[in-house]
């Protein structure tokens, strides 16, 4: 009977918990996290906050006068080499859940538990695209060029280099496609700090539409969808 007590307790701890977690999710995400930008900045700048329906990352112009991704992310670590991409995606993630869950079915406990209690190693996703498609899932989004620098830093200060200072390209037949590839990245993913907890800090960061918290790609949409 003991026993059965305990693992009651047990189990209604970690409903309560659950409770707690999304709840909070549901409130904080809701509340504006960033302030605005002074409104005398010119906003001629257009990058696109996308999802796939989980993850979520930004999407910047390849080469802009103040930073050329491609000789940060050269297109010659990914499969195919394509140098006519204009647009360029990056997301921040697991080390683990990248490159061992490409599907769903493919994901293992060990690797959730890895990811989940923030033990694990965590990386870089950089896609590369050709044209970008606004959806109920992609929000185009015009800022200043202060905004894209404080993107910009946000994403080189997530990034772990060599003693060169360069980034460390991960060498994996795990990519997703023909245009991505890996990179070594700083921080730890974890129940708290997920990889939509990274674009929300960036995008609050900039002075862009962003909650207080959210660990969910939902809790960053809700903000650029149109009522």
């Amino acid at each position: 009977m003991k026993l059965l007590k305990v693992a009651g307790k047990i189990i209604s701890g970690f409903v309560v918990f659950v409770g707690l977690y999304f709840g909070a999710d549901a409130v904080l995400s809701r509340i504006p996290g960033h302030a605005d930008m002074k409104h005398d900045q010119t906003k001629d700048i257009a990058i696109f906050v996308m999802s796939n329906g989980v993850h979520t990352d930004v999407v910047l112009p390849v080469r802009h006068e103040k930073m050329d991704w491609s000789s940060v992310f050269p297109f010659e670590n990914t499969i195919g080499k394509n140098s006519n991409r204009q647009y360029v995606g990056i997301g921040w993630g697991d080390k683990g859940f990248y490159l061992n869950t490409p599907k769903w079915e493919d994901l293992k406990l060990s690797t959730a538990m890895v990811a989940i209690l923030g033990l694990g190693e965590t990386a870089l996703h950089v896609t590369y695209y050709k044209r970008v498609q606004e959806d109920e899932l992609c929000y185009k989004v015009m800022i200043s060029q202060q905004q894209y620098k404080m993107i910009g830093d946000y994403i080189l200060g997530s990034l772990n280099t060599d003693l060169a200072g360069k980034p460390v390209c991960i060498e994996t037949t795990a990519q997703y496609g023909q245009d991505d590839a890996f990179y070594e990245a700083e921080g730890a993913y974890s129940l708290f700090f997920s990889c939509n907890t990274w674009t929300n800090k960036m995008l609050k960061k900039a002075g862009l539409p962003s909650g207080v918290w959210t660990v969910l790609d939902k809790g960053i949409l809700r903000h650029y969808q149109k009522h």
